[in-house]
């Protein structure tokens, strides 16, 4: 069940982004009056499809992995003169670059009528406040100190830990300075300090970068119940039930689920006598946690998950937005979003960052999956990221690809002729090339987390 939900989710989200970016090229391109022969949501044999009065097919084909917008265009046939006209060619450069920019620029607006939509409904996100720090840590350098809130981190706000892990993503692989800015709770006074980062967490596999500052965040206390049991997995098996609350392992007193996860995580292949408390009896288990890999370390997991838990108002920080305020909000998240790809592009190249980082098809689907199964909210928020992701990617200057077409467009603005065909077929030879590669690699990535 958990493989169809996650294939299904992966394939909406895929049909949704899709469909917007080619609609965007297909929307401008009739408005420059060029022909289009077939608008197709996926590669290879047609399953379905239909005509509208311009004689434009629209399919859906076998293969749900991308689509594309076919133009009546010189290059890839003979036209009629009756119709050139109507050829992508035959158009202005102005045009064509209207016409090729115009998926992206759809993919843009999606992510940006989501995050509005999301933004309506206000945000709630757990305040940084330090709980550890870690001797020696890069924190600690700093003279963090239990208790404090983080408040900014090189002058960008941290109201949140979701703020706070996306400006110390901006500094992944970096070697300097980094200044952070802290307060008590209950006094008005801020302090800043500094610490010296080193290539910091520059091989790390799925870093992270409140862990690799040497600070663990407060948690609320949150009872360790177990909310669902996994279907065929250890706890099952060994007899956990739904509603049963775990008070003891081995020689250790449970006091929360924070507890209980780590010391699971900590004891791969490991026998443990589990006390649960059910119905008011006390019940002993043994199980063994199985074995896995996540971040290359090897850590137990045994298939259950919390019970849900209200947080305590007051380690939430909460937002609400006007209509408008909203909207603005909605653009400002879909701006600063595309700065951190761009971002992530340029720290790959530079080598700041692993290329074992980098995501294929399967990652993307279970994470998919997963947001699909947090909710409907979860899933939205994951279909916006991705659009901006498919944007940004799409306007890269790598031939093949959207980006790449405007470059040479963009040429042929200033010099006010077009690139020669064997330049442009060179570029995509090289295009291709790259395209393929990191296809390849991303999803050996994914093979490799498997």
């Amino acid at each position: 069940m958990d493989l169809i939900q996650t294939v299904l989710s992966f394939l909406v989200a895929l049909l949704i982004l899709v469909s917007i970016h080619e609609f965007g090229h297909f929307y401008v391109a009739r408005l420059c009056g060029v022909k289009v022969h077939r608008f197709s949501i996926g590669f290879g044999k047609v399953l379905w499809s239909c005509r509208d009065k311009h004689g434009t097919e629209f399919a859906l084909a076998a293969l749900p992995l991308g689509g594309y917008v076919k133009m009546l265009d010189e290059r890839e046939g003979a036209v009629p003169v009756e119709e050139r006209h109507l050829a992508f060619n035959t158009k202005s450069v102005w045009q064509r670059i209207a016409i090729v920019a115009a998926g992206p620029a759809a993919n843009f607006v999606l992510a940006i009528a989501l995050f509005w939509v999301l933004l309506l409904q206000g945000q709630r996100d757990l305040i940084p406040l330090i709980d550890t720090v870690a001797p020696g840590s890069i924190a600690a350098q700093a003279g963090l100190e239990k208790g404090q809130e983080i408040v900014a981190v090189d002058g960008e706000l941290t109201p949140t830990w979701q703020a706070l892990n996306k400006a110390l993503l901006n500094r992944l692989g970096e070697t300097g300075t980094i200044r952070f800015k802290v307060a008590y709770p209950d006094s008005h006074f801020q302090y800043e300090s500094d610490a010296q980062l080193v290539d910091w967490l520059r091989d790390s596999i799925d870093p992270d970068p409140i862990k690799g500052l040497g600070i663990g965040l407060q948690l609320p206390k949150i009872p360790a119940i177990a909310g669902e049991v996994v279907a065929g997995g250890v706890a099952e098996k060994a007899g956990l039930k739904a509603g049963d609350k775990i008070i003891q392992v081995d020689d250790l007193v449970i006091e929360d689920w924070r507890t209980w996860v780590e010391y699971v995580r900590k004891h791969p292949g490991d026998s443990l006598q589990v006390s649960v408390e059910r119905e008011g009896q006390v019940l002993p288990f043994t199980l063994t946690p199985e074995a896995s890999e996540e971040g290359g370390q090897r850590i137990g997991r045994i298939g259950i998950a919390v019970q849900a838990y209200e947080m305590p108002e007051e380690m939430i920080r909460s937002y609400s937005y006007s209509f408008g305020g909203a909207f603005l909000a909605g653009i400002n998240k879909t701006w600063e979003t595309s700065g951190f790809v761009l971002l992530s592009v340029k720290k790959l190249i530079l080598g700041e960052i692993s290329t074992k980082n980098l995501s294929g098809p399967i990652t993307i689907a279970k994470v998919a999956g997963s947001s699909a199964e947090s909710g409907l909210r979860s899933f939205i928020g994951f279909v916006a990221l991705l659009s901006v992701f498919l944007a940004v990617f799409n306007l890269l200057p790598i031939p093949v690809l959207d980006g790449g077409h405007l470059f040479y467009y963009f040429i042929e603005v200033i010099k006010g002729k077009p690139v020669s065909d064997r330049v442009q077929m060179l570029g995509y030879q090289v295009g291709l090339f790259l395209v393929i590669s990191l296809s390849v690699l991303a999803l050996y990535n994914d093979i490799m987390r498997l």
